[in-house]
């Protein structure tokens, strides 16, 4: 039986998100990995980690198809998610790349989808392609990623651009620069911030600050570094785990909270922005 979700979010359209999600970039590459896999992402699911993240880059469809395998039988337990690249996002390709990631994961619906970064498509080619998608059933709302504030400000103006239910980008302790105003903006137009690479793919996980202090709290600095992406109550996030072990110390991190000096003490490590940032990706 799947577990309740510990939180959640809700987005603009009053869809509700789990807070932490499974996320799957360079999963589904390596043949004899994909048991431990399938194994993290089904172990995911019943603890209540049932957001995954997905997209049709990641190994080129393969990650779809490995999430399509896991979520087999279970889908209406799923909040799922994935990507158009952005060479795909007129409005037939959107259509198009959409469809194949749908036959990939061997369902019918999408609950989310995303432009996975801004390519030279106009905006409102690919809003006019989601808004299809919407229509149709197809998806249940969408997204961007690695937009930026005065991005989202472009998109808000273009046909149903307002309709946007996410930004997904790169923000861990580490990376603070969309605090200083893509975070702001996303807060005062009623929407989440969807956060990729908590842990900034491990290598917060060698900081002293970060090692010291999860050793203080008898946490893992995995977890420390988790924890901190999700104190703030509209941002959610999403974590890959390639095996059952890491899935239950990333959803142990949910009970994690902070004093305000250990946040003070944090900030001196990882200060936040003072000025505009660029926002950065991997």
């Amino acid at each position: 039986m799947t577990a309740p979700p510990h939180r959640a979010v809700s987005l603009p359209n009053g869809g509700i998100v789990p807070a932490l999600g499974l996320g799957t970039w360079y999963m589904g590459e390596q043949p004899a990995q994909r048991a431990t896999e399938l194994a993290a992402l089904r172990t995911g699911i019943d603890s209540g980690l049932t957001l995954i993240d997905t997209a049709e880059m990641y190994g080129d469809g393969a990650a779809e198809e490995l999430v399509g395998e896991a979520i087999e039988g279970r889908r209406d337990t799923v909040y799922l998610v994935s990507k158009v690249l952005p060479g795909h996002a007129t409005r037939r390709g959107t259509v198009e790349a959409c469809q194949a990631s749908l036959r990939r994961l061997g369902t019918d619906h999408l609950d989310l989808y995303l432009l996975h970064w801004r390519g030279r498509v106009p905006l409102a080619e690919t809003v006019a392609g989601f808004e299809e998608l919407v229509q149709a059933g197809l998806i249940g709302g969408w997204g961007v990623s690695n937009l930026d504030a005065q991005e989202l400000d472009e998109l808000a103006s273009v046909p149903d651009g307002a309709r946007v239910q996410t930004d997904q980008v790169l923000y861990n302790l580490a990376r603070r620069g969309p605090e200083y105003d893509l975070l702001p903006r996303c807060l005062e137009a009623g929407m989440p911030l969807m956060a990729y690479s908590p842990v900034d793919h491990g290598r917060l996980l060698e900081h002293p600050a970060v090692r010291d202090m999860a050793g203080a709290k008898g946490v893992t600095p995995a977890q420390l570094a988790l924890s901190w992406v999700l104190r703030i109550p509209e941002v959610f996030a999403v974590v890959k785990a390639s095996t059952p072990a890491r899935v239950g110390e990333n959803c142990a991190a949910m009970e994690i909270s902070f004093s305000p000096a250990e946040l003070e003490r944090l900030d001196q490590f990882f200060p936040p922005p003072r000025g505009k940032v660029p926002l950065e990706m991997l």
